[in-house]
């Protein structure tokens, strides 16, 4: 029952990154700039992740507090969590919502070519397979086979980039300061995200505020996007294990997708699920040799 009450949280989180795309888009069509919904999803993350860091140090006085070395740290790696979301929301004003989620699920393969690097030593057997696999079922998950398709350059290239800086948001989330509580974790690496965020946008952020936006989809995009994912893997990953918390997480893909066709729209044909398809069961793979091992 533990098990399965794990698999419920994790997935519970995948599902809520998988409807962001979507609720961005959604709001662009009804009049409101990325810059601001960028800004109100980091700050209502920051606001609440900070009350949920200070009720739990008032109930666990004896909780470690970290030093201000890692917080620090932490707020560096917070950087490329803010440079995703501002990277993935430009893609998708260029490509539908679900090209803009295969594109930043190339973090799997990234993640691998990461791993290398980092490790200085070739990625075993099973990962270089799944990496190709991936780019295979990305060819048939955008469409590309058809010769009438025709995908936004740009939209490619800052896609590709939010994948790029989402594998480094995946090693903060997994390698860096893990002794420090998660939602304290959660917190500096968000308040990373949201000086970026301010960074990134500066001067198109201040005319663009609303609170209206906030109120319509800042809130939505703050609690699904930085606080209950960290909240439920926190809670959901030491029930199921690293290796079917693997492959929970990529229920984001479906979960974007469905939600592009049912909120957007967007037309998703036969091929493109197969794309999908394709990806969910390497993903599967990868995560069940990952487990055995």
């Amino acid at each position: 029952m533990s098990k399965l009450k794990g698999a419920f949280l994790v997935g519970f989180g995948a599902a809520s990154y998988g409807i962001l795309a979507t609720i961005v888009k959604f709001a662009n069509n009804s009049g409101a700039h990325t810059s601001v919904l960028t800004f109100y999803q980091a700050l209502v993350g920051v606001v609440s992740l900070f009350i949920l860091m200070t009720i739990q140090y008032r109930r666990q006085p004896d909780l470690m507090r970290p030093k201000t070395k890692s917080k620090v740290k932490l707020v560096l790696f917070g950087i490329s969590m803010g440079l995703t979301s501002c990277l993935y929301y430009i893609s998708i004003q260029y490509v539908s919502v679900s090209t803009g989620i295969i594109l930043l699920m190339q973090s799997i393969w990234m993640s691998v070519v990461w791993e290398m690097v980092q490790q200085r030593k070739p990625a075993h057997w099973s990962k270089l397979l799944g990496s190709l696999t991936v780019l295979a079922g990305t060819v048939f998950a955008t469409n590309l086979i058809q010769q009438d398709m025709k995908l936004s350059t740009t939209g490619i290239l800052y896609g590709l980039a939010a994948a790029l800086s989402y594998t480094v948001s995946l090693h903060a989330s997994n390698h860096v300061e893990k002794q420090i509580p998660s939602i304290t974790r959660s917190f500096y690496l968000i308040l990373g995200s949201w000086f970026t965020v301010t960074a990134f946008w500066n001067i198109q952020i201040p005319p663009n505020l609303d609170w209206m936006i906030l109120l319509k989809f800042g809130l939505v995009l703050g609690i699904f996007g930085t606080v209950i994912p960290p909240v439920m893997f926190t809670r959901g990953i030491p029930l199921t294990g690293l290796g079917l918390a693997g492959i929970l997480v990529a229920l984001e893909i479906p979960v974007s997708i469905l939600s592009a066709r049912f909120v957007l729209k967007e037309h998703i044909s036969l091929i493109q699920w197969l794309g999908v398809a394709l990806i969910l069961l390497t993903v599967i793979f990868m995560n069940s040799r990952k487990k055995n091992h």
